[in-house]
């Protein structure tokens, strides 16, 4: 079990701008901020996903769990608002399994963030 991922970005103030937009729908928001260059965002007042100013050297994939359907179409959209690209938009992803419902955003750095519902439909 994970209880906290960190990703480097390259341009902090814009990172911290997409992830609180894109993340809001899931219930995210900055819990905790150091120095101006580091933000844990986090639902429930626990901050799980983190992001520092630095020299990203590769890509990463980060799925978020999300509670129903409407929740992975907000966050497609609030992303995308954000200044995301798509790499994916809503829809069911069957060779997952046959509840797998997600989305698919690139954030500024290039990394895949997904926002993802297992339940049936």
């Amino acid at each position: 079990m994970l209880d906290h991922i960190g990703l480097l970005v390259s341009d902090y103030a814009k990172s911290r701008r997409f992830f609180e937009s894109a993340l809001g729908p899931l219930g995210y928001k900055v819990v905790m901020e150091f120095a101006g260059s580091t933000a844990g965002l986090g639902a429930e007042g626990k901050p799980d996903f983190w992001i520092s100013g630095g020299d990203p050297v590769a890509q990463v994939h980060v799925a978020f769990a999300s509670p129903d359907r409407t929740t992975v179409d907000a966050f497609y959209k609030a992303a995308l608002a954000a200044g995301g690209r798509d790499n994916g938009a809503p829809g069911t992803r069957p060779e997952y399994h046959a509840n797998y419902y997600g989305a698919f955003v690139y954030d500024p750095d290039g990394n895949n963030i997904e926002a993802v519902c297992h339940q049936p439909g």
